[in-house]
């Protein structure tokens, strides 16, 4: 009785615990979490009396909100097989069309905005379509729409306003009621957190249950990993895809109005550069520069580790012009990491797949 105990449960215990690493690695997010918490304990050890209090904590996530809100976006791009190098430049454009509407036209700021954001989504869907429709590498097409909207936002700014910024938004009619909802601060423990950061919790929320509980999401990772596999089965790859390129056009339309509620102000050059640390948030949250393997999560874990990296390097009093460097190498691990993750998940699951065979 106690031997055929023994031979019934001893499989079952195997298959379990092999089941569960087996479900830890193969977790995109995993080596972000992991470099998350390296992080922040290493910074919490230099700065005790500043980085892990409430008031540090609401510090670094205020430049993580905004960063995770784009991050996001481009990780469903990336998981979806494409990039967007003008996301951080169209950051600065939406920011600079609804300033001059409300600033030089006397728009009320709503309409402002909402015309910023048709011609997000329409810059959107041209990359996409061109993507689609020429079978350019989307690192091209997307680069081309970077320079176009550099100078043009460059030559329009300063050809209405005669410099580079557009200043008083503050003075346009709603403007506040927009920076409310926005941009504003709300006080918790005595401490003040921006809003953007619900706005990014609820951001990384959906886009998470898009991608893991719809269809739509495995549309996604089905164009990421295979095209015209996806294509044959009967997914509608040019929708999918052009779709995509419009969620970053929106996420960069939000961060835009972010900023100008929050500075009152736009700036010609704001964003510029900003897209590679896009990339690089959801590279280190997991996401395969192939596409069709990655998180939304891992990706909002990537802007965390930004933000704190960002705030750690001030508290700890260091030169912030290493910062990019420290970024450069925090890359570097991130792929070294993902990469070793996938690898364990590949010989844990080849182990799985054996112990099931000899237990059967």
């Amino acid at each position: 009785m106690a031997s055929k105990t023994i031979r019934a449960t001893k499989p079952e215990e195997r298959v379990a615990e092999v089941g569960m690493v087996r479900g830890m690695f193969r977790r995109p997010e995993v080596g972000a979490s992991l470099g998350a918490a390296v992080i922040f304990l290493f910074f919490a050890a230099i700065r005790p009396d500043q980085f892990p209090t409430i008031s540090g904590i609401a510090r670094f996530l205020d430049p993580a909100s905004t960063l995770g809100i784009m991050s996001v976006a481009v990780a469903l791009l990336m998981i979806g097989g494409e990039f967007d190098l003008s996301t951080g430049v169209m950051t600065g454009t939406a920011g600079l069309i609804a300033g001059l509407l409300s600033t030089q036209a006397g728009w009320n700021i709503w309409p402002a905005m909402f015309v910023a954001l048709l011609f997000a989504l329409a810059v959107g869907y041209l990359n996409g379509w061109l993507v689609v429709t020429t079978r350019l590498p989307s690192f091209i097409v997307t680069l081309a729409t970077f320079f176009i909207l550099r100078g043009a936002n460059v030559g329009v700014t300063r050809l209405i306003t005669n410099q580079v910024r557009v200043a008083g938004i503050d003075r346009a009619e709603s403007f506040y009621l927009a920076r409310t909802i926005f941009s504003t601060e709300i006080t918790l423990f005595g401490v003040a957190f921006r809003t953007s950061i619900i706005w990014w919790i609820a951001i990384t929320a959906l886009a998470s249950w898009i991608l893991l509980r719809t269809k739509y999401g495995s549309w996604i990772f089905a164009v990421g990993g295979d095209e015209e596999a996806a294509r044959n089965v009967g997914v509608p790859v040019r929708r999918v895809k052009i779709a995509l390129f419009m969620g970053t056009a929106a996420a960069a339309w939000l961060v835009g109005i972010m900023n100008d509620v929050r500075l009152r102000s736009a700036v010609a050059s704001q964003g510029i550069g900003q897209e590679f640390v896009y990339i690089i948030s959801a590279v280190i949250g997991g996401c395969l520069l192939t596409g069709g393997y990655g998180s939304v999560v891992g990706a909002s874990i990537g802007a965390l580790i930004f933000g704190m990296v960002r705030v750690g390097i001030v508290y700890a009093g260091w030169d912030t012009d290493w910062f990019y460097s420290f970024l450069g190498v925090m890359l570097l691990a991130a792929v070294i990491v993902n990469d070793y993750t996938r690898k364990k998940a590949e010989e844990v699951s080849a182990a799985a797949a054996k112990t099931r065979t000899e237990g059967e």
